[in-house]
């Protein structure tokens, strides 16, 4: 850039006045570090992110010490500077700028006949008041102070780090005070109250973390549905907020009709206000976990040096990465990862419990429930902007990676105990069902009894087939010619060859062992060639516990089986001699029989033949 440009550039970025101050001061720089900073691998930025960075100090109150002052008193977050740069950003973006008649009663419409659904198949009482219906600058207004509010023990952390790395750090290369500041090739300088490098960066941060906040704000607010789409209360109307713009957006994104989704989001948001107006513990118990996490947050400060060492301009747009947790932020502590453990564990309670109810009261009216069910699924577990939002913000990946486990919890709560006792669990935080272990925990015990019990009664089985696989063949023969008290052996030996065999095993859909103890008895008493069969549960390898039932007598499973099969091969043959003796002995009466036959018969046609000569 030549010099002609760069004037040109100074006079649009600061106006006529201000723009000849900067360039007279660049001017009266010797001519190598001017070369120098004309150099700089940084380039300049568009006059117009200028205007917009110096409207938004100006309307956050930062023209005087004063203003700086009593901007740090009032905590580690700059609200309004925060606030301007969100607002910019979703006026820039919003095509809605107010709620038309028509738009605001559809939506209403579409809550109203929500709670209608929703009265015949829930306990909670829609809350007082009706619905807000928003742009995306009014969600502004109302959603960032919260965002502010969780992310203050953060952002104080921060500054704190911050302005410790660069006075004890990196205070050395200065003297042990800033004299000016640059912004790309501009000289800046700063007021005597300023020179002390703890407190420039304590603004330095404030302010970046502030900036960070907006920007996050303001790309929210383009993607926000309602007003629970984090899982929690965030807006102060209880009764919810819809962003139509947005949803209309979603509806094309989805290739479905607005009403349908319009009504699909009117139920998820019904329900989550009822939910939290109704259960007044569940978002302080919100507030205090997320509080805990954040006031556990430790910076790594040799990440935030380097950070710092990177920025190529002392401006907040440089130093974001000196603020963002997912760069500089440490290992999470044991008190933390309790914290977060609890966090997700409530977010897929809340969740599990929405999409449960939300199936119940929809699935009668809303064509493509299912579709939309799980569109809502994928994009919480991978993690939409709100989550992405707070790991930023907050270090925390606050994700309801549990919440396809909860709504089948909570469907199973529904079946079991009716949507009075479903809804009764959130009268208090101890009668909350735990996941994974309750939902689970009851299935899983049954499953490891059966197994328990079908293991002894198999391993008897066993037993009795390996007896039997050592006798004789003609033993099995009069076995087999026995009452049938004393068959139960072979009929046993019979059962233990079926219960091996996978073609013949009947398994449940669900996977588990349905045969109970009294079923194998019954079926030790059933005669061989008994049609009843047992089901075995598919989640056990029978060969491998075969193998261990056998190992004491020096066989296989395999071995096993081959001696039942020979027993049976010895068993076919002696009956097969038997039906053979028996075939001999009635063909021999047959013979004798026939005999005599034939020599009747030969008499008798003598007799006609000497008849017939006669005549």
């Amino acid at each position: 850039m030549s010099e002609e440009e760069l004037h040109q550039w100074m006079i649009e970025s600061f106006g006529p006045e201000q723009g000849e101050m900067a360039w007279q001061q660049l001017s009266s720089l010797p001519p190598e570090i001017r070369e120098q900073l004309m150099s700089a691998p940084g380039g300049l930025p568009d006059p117009q992110e200028v205007h917009s960075l110096m409207d938004a100090f100006t309307t956050s109150g930062l023209s005087t010490m004063q203003d700086i002052d009593s901007m740090l008193d009032q905590g580690p977050i700059n609200i309004k500077l925060a606030s301007s740069i969100a607002h910019k950003m979703a006026q820039q973006n919003q095509k809605i700028s107010s709620i038309s008649a028509i738009s605001g009663q559809q939506v209403r419409s579409a809550v109203s006949q929500a709670n209608l659904w929703l009265d015949s198949i829930m306990e909670f009482n829609p809350p007082a008041g009706t619905v807000d219906v928003l742009t995306r600058d009014e969600w502004v207004s109302q959603a960032l102070p919260r965002w502010a509010h969780f992310a203050a023990p953060v952002a104080k952390s921060m500054n704190q780090a911050m302005a410790s790395v660069f006075s004890e750090r990196l205070g050395g290369m200065m003297g042990g005070e800033i004299t000016g500041m640059f912004a790309g090739p501009i000289p800046m300088p700063i007021p005597d109250d300023l020179k002390d490098p703890q407190k420039l960066m304590t603004i330095l941060g404030n302010t970046t973390y502030a900036m960070q906040l907006g920007r996050a704000g303001g790309q929210l607010s383009s993607k926000i549905l309602g007003g629970f789409d984090q899982g929690i209360a965030l807006l102060p109307n209880p009764a919810g907020a819809m962003i139509p713009e947005n949803i209309e957006n979603y509806a094309q994104e989805l290739n479905l009709s607005y009403t349908e989704v319009l009504e699909y989001l009117s139920l998820v948001e019904q329900a989550h206000a009822r939910l939290f107006a109704s259960v007044s513990w569940l978002m302080p118990q919100f507030d205090a976990l997320i509080g805990k996490y954040a006031r556990g947050i430790t910076i790594d400060l040799d990440a935030m040096e380097e950070q710092l060492r990177q920025a190529e301009e002392m401006n907040p747009d440089s130093l974001a990465g000196a603020v963002d947790l997912s760069k500089v932020g440490m290992s999470d502590t044991p008190e933390q990862r309790e914290a977060l453990h609890s966090l997700e564990n409530l977010m897929a309670l809340v969740e599990g419990w929405v999409d449960t109810i939300v199936w119940r009261a929809g699935m009668a009216h809303i064509p493509h429930l299912n579709q939309l069910r799980e569109m809502q699924r994928r994009e919480r577990a991978l993690g939409g902007p709100a989550e992405e939002t707070f790991e930023t913000l907050l270090g925390l990946q606050l994700k309801p990676k549990k919440m396809r486990e909860a709504a089948e919890l909570w469907e199973t709560i529904t079946l079991a105990e009716g949507q009075e006792g479903r809804d009764g669990r959130w009268s208090h935080p101890d009668l909350l069902p735990t996941l994974p272990e309750d939902a689970l925990a009851a299935a899983s015990a049954k499953d490891n009894q059966e197994a328990r019990q079908l293991d002894q009664d198999l391993s008897q089985l066993l037993q009795s087939s390996s007896a039997s696989s050592t006798s004789s063949a003609p033993s099995v023969s009069s076995a087999s010619s026995a009452p049938p008290a004393a068959s139960s052996t072979a009929s046993a030996a019979s059962t233990a060859e079926e219960s091996v065999s996978g073609d013949e095993a009947k398994i449940d859909h669900q996977g588990s062992a349905d045969m109970s103890a009294e079923d194998m008895s019954a079926e030790d008493n059933n005669p061989a060639g008994s049609k009843h069969e047992p089901k075995i549960s598919g989640g056990i390898d029978w060969d491998a516990e075969l193998d261990k039932l056998l190992a004491s007598e020096g066989k296989s499973a395999a071995d096993a089986i081959d001696a039942a099969d020979d027993d049976s091969e010895a068993k076919k043959q002696n009956d097969s001699q038997k039906q053979n003796n028996q075939a001999n002995n009635e063909s021999g009466s047959d013979g004798q029989k026939s005999s005599d036959d034939d020599a009747e018969n030969n008499e008798n046609h003598e007799g006609d033949d000497d008849s017939q000569s006669q005549q």
